[in-house]
């Protein structure tokens, strides 16, 4: 399958918001670009340290008590933006997730797809 077509079935949404990136020892704070249930696009930070073979910890601000948490892969880099691909979500973040998605697509039919497309996301990877 075409990275663009992997694009199109899951659903981004646009959110500025604070975003942390953590592997190993290294720790970097950025923003979020976008993100779907399949990954994350987040501005590149002034100073970072990532090694590609390593997965990466990902949290993202919603607010003071409200974060989602990925577990990624790094899939490609420039010097504007870094874009990772979801490895794992737990369910709490998924929830969260979800909901974040609903909230800012205009589309009585958006939680039903993203419903479908988290399930199938899930199925797919065991």
């Amino acid at each position: 399958m075409s990275d663009s077509s992997e694009r199109r079935r899951f659903t981004r949404v646009n959110f500025d918001t604070a975003a942390t990136l953590a592997q190993g020892e290294s720790v970097s704070h950025t923003q979020l670009v976008d993100i779907s249930l399949k990954g994350v696009l987040l501005k590149t930070p002034a100073n970072y340290e990532l090694r590609a073979d390593q997965g990466v910890d990902i949290s993202i601000f919603l607010n003071k008590e409200t974060e989602i948490q990925m577990k990624v892969e790094l899939v490609h880099s420039s010097n504007r933006y870094l874009g990772f691909h979801c490895v794992s979500l737990d369910v709490e973040s998924a929830s969260h997730l979800r909901r974040l998605i609903e909230l800012n697509i205009d589309d009585a039919g958006a939680a039903d797809r993203v419903l479908d497309e988290l399930l199938f996301s899930h199925e797919s990877t065991q």
